[in-house]
């Protein structure tokens, strides 16, 4: 049976994609209203192109790109991580024709560029199609976008594990915490041996951390079953994680004042007062870069389950690099996308500096990742963050207007942090909110 009016127009804004362990267009005009470019040749003359990433040292990756490539120079701009602030901005950027060439986006956001028509279909710029047995299967039909067109290129996935302050655990006695129990019995006692420790931080703004929790206890966004798609943020397993740091945060056992990704949070790392952090296989950059004092303190475990010998883990993050409607130069764009993510050199860069897990197969091999890391004593962490990938729930679902839904989750977070309401009520604003904005792109949705 052909699909519905509006289930056509939601496989065109939704990927429903499985998590597996761990990769000519017209120059002059690849912006047709986010359509494919026709033709996809290269422009005539020298070219430069922008491009916006949070990736730490992906400019060395670009200088790298730059010397080979005289003829199509690339100008980075470091930017704060998409839903920080960055995917405003570029929204407001496509509004005002002053998007970038290319940006990083994060896969469960590139559905909501694509809905608002903010990204060049690079299918038939030479080499993407036959780049798809590079990558990790599951990603190339993320940048598919439930159709045949291309809208980005894979850049990296994000499995969870837990990052900590061994040398603080073992001063207190405390083992590494097998279960979310147990993690919570460690930050009962943490605080016991320091009055002014947190086992870790709650941050209001990070509602995509908070959805690799959800990840973990198979606690979905939205299902799709046949012709029906439905939200379920506010489900009983979504519950289940809220109420459990509800009581962290009620019984003062994680720190509430403190923002992802900021100074203070850094500066709390070094102190110990913040003794963890449950992060993606990248996360381990920005400890190193931002609490440099703690240099050999760390260790990495799995991921606390929610049940006695579970082997589940949540994915926070992942990233594509995609071509922006409005571009000038979408050939020139695509084929510098597809060397940053497959090229051996840029994956060196992007994983040594920035701590990425590359998506593209040739990534798996690289020695970084099977190798011991001074930073966290030697220990070979990524290890556990391979063991994690393989480990991730393959049926998660993403929505075609995430920012909505994590604006929602956002602003009750804020809430609840101030005393004003409780996660579980974030869960509800959250799953209202999303219901509302797809029905207001008109797709049918239960919930």
């Amino acid at each position: 049976m052909s699909p519905t009016p509006w289930r056509r127009r939601l496989l065109a804004t939704l990927t429903v994609a499985p998590l597996v362990a761990l990769a000519a267009c017209s120059g002059g005009g690849g912006g047709d209203g986010g359509g494919a470019a026709a033709g996809c040749e290269p422009s005539d003359g020298p070219v430069e192109l922008t491009f916006t990433s949070w990736v730490p040292g992906v400019e060395e990756a670009v200088a790298l790109w730059n010397e080979q490539n005289p003829n199509v120079q690339v100008r980075a701009e470091s930017v704060p991580a998409g839903n920080a602030g960055t995917y405003s901005n570029l929204f407001n950027a496509l509004q005002a024709n002053t998007a970038p060439d290319l940006s990083q986006v994060e896969y469960d956001s590139l559905s909501s560029f694509r809905l608002q028509n903010g990204l060049v279909d690079i299918a038939a710029c030479a080499g993407v199609t036959d780049a798809q047995s590079q990558f990790v299967d599951w990603t190339w039909s993320q940048v598919q976008l439930g159709d045949e067109g291309v809208y980005a290129v894979p850049q990296d996935t994000g499995p969870m594990a837990l990052f900590y302050r061994k040398d603080l655990f073992d001063a207190a006695g405390i083992p590494a915490p097998t279960t979310w129990e147990e993690y919570y019995q460690a930050a009962v006692a943490l605080k016991a041996a320091n009055p002014e420790a947190r086992i870790t931080h709650f941050p209001q703004q990070d509602a995509n951390w908070f959805t690799g929790l959800l990840w973990q206890n198979r606690a979905g966004l939205f299902d799709i079953e046949g012709d029906t798609l439905s939200v379920t943020v506010d489900s009983p397993q979504s519950r289940q994680v809220a109420e459990y740091w509800q009581r962290m945060i009620d019984e003062q056992l994680v720190a509430t004042n403190l923002q992802g990704f900021s100074t203070e949070l850094y500066s709390a790392w070094n102190t110990g007062t913040v003794a963890t952090w449950v992060s993606a296989a990248w996360g381990y950059s920005t400890i190193r870069d931002n609490a440099p004092d703690t240099a050999g303190q760390w260790a990495v475990a799995p991921m606390p389950q929610w049940e006695a010998g579970g082997a589940s883990a949540g994915n926070w993050g992942g990233s594509t690099t995609a071509v922006f409607s409005g571009t000038e130069h979408p050939y020139e764009a695509a084929q510098f996308a597809l060397w940053l993510n497959t090229d051996p050199a840029s994956l060196e860069i992007l994983n040594a500096e920035g701590g990425l897990f590359p998506a593209a197969t040739a990534g798996q091999d690289l020695p970084a990742l099977s190798s011991g890391v001074d930073f966290y004593g030697g220990q070979p962490i990524f290890d556990v963050f391979t063991e994690a990938s393989g480990q991730v729930d393959t049926d998660f679902t993403w929505g075609p207007t995430m920012t909505d839904t994590y604006t929602a989750l956002s602003d009750g977070f804020t809430a609840a942090l101030n005393g004003q309401g409780t996660l579980s009520d974030a869960l509800g604003a959250a799953q209202a909110s999303s219901l509302d904005a797809l029905r207001a792109q008109g797709i049918q949705v239960e919930g």
